[in-house]
């Protein structure tokens, strides 16, 4: 008895090693599929997205985070605080389980792909989530992840913007010049800290064959300012 007892408490360390790496391994893969999470969602606190981040979501309550002002009614009156539980069902289908929200996803139906990504979103939250690799292409591609539009490259940094008919021609720092049909060109802005500079904006490739770009103004009365209409 007592051998069997000796022995089964010297297998508890393999035992507790094996989990951790499973557990791991689960938020290592978790990671991967969040990739298509995040050009929404963001995992730095503080950092606003499509949706809000999702830096501190483990435990926390719905439609909490601070800077965030997009939340569905819905989602703001269902009183959910984040855990295994309710992320299950949150990413099994949105709006079956939050009626009314304005969460886009379809859901994800695989049971051990849920599982690994709300082991990456424990992860996050606990500070010790595996890298998020991110993708992307085009004039300057931001990829899934927000970063400072303040830092931008020479060939992302917009000198000039004119408009003729239907095109935009888009001289940056570079010394090159765009000229990108008028329906692929969106006007944004990014009012944030990691924002571009007032009157200096920033323009960011994008769509699969690069041929659809973003110009991302200081703030929203810069927009008509800095773009002059000039014809040949």
């Amino acid at each position: 008895m007592r051998v069997g007892l000796l022995a089964a408490i010297a297998a508890l360390p393999l035992f507790a090693v094996a989990v951790r790496a499973s557990a791991a391994d689960d938020a290592t893969r978790g990671a991967q599929t969040f990739r298509a999470c995040a050009p929404c969602h963001s995992t730095t606190p503080g950092v606003q997205m499509t949706g809000p981040s999702l830096a501190n979501v483990w435990g926390h309550a719905a439609a909490s985070v601070a800077g965030f002002s997009r939340y569905s009614e819905a989602l703001s009156r269902a009183k959910i605080v984040w855990n295994d539980a309710t992320l299950d069902k949150w990413l099994t289908d949105p709006n079956a389980f939050v009626p009314g929200t304005s969460m886009t996803f379809p859901g994800l139906r695989d049971g051990g792909a849920r599982q690994d990504v709300i082991a990456y979103l424990r992860a996050v939250s606990e500070g010790r989530a595996p890298a998020v690799a991110q993708q992307g292409g085009g004039m300057m591609s931001m990829g899934g992840a927000k970063e400072d539009l303040k830092k931008a490259p020479p060939e992302g940094q917009v000198t000039s913007l004119s408009h003729c008919k239907d095109t935009y021609t888009v001289k940056t720092a570079d010394g090159k010049t765009n000229k990108v049909w008028e329906y692929n060109l969106r006007l944004k802005t990014d009012s944030s800290d990691l924002g571009p500079r007032k009157g200096k904006p920033v323009i960011i490739g994008a769509g699969m064959q690069g041929d659809r770009a973003s110009v991302v103004f200081a703030s929203p009365d810069e927009i008509s300012r800095f773009i002059r209409e000039a014809c040949p």
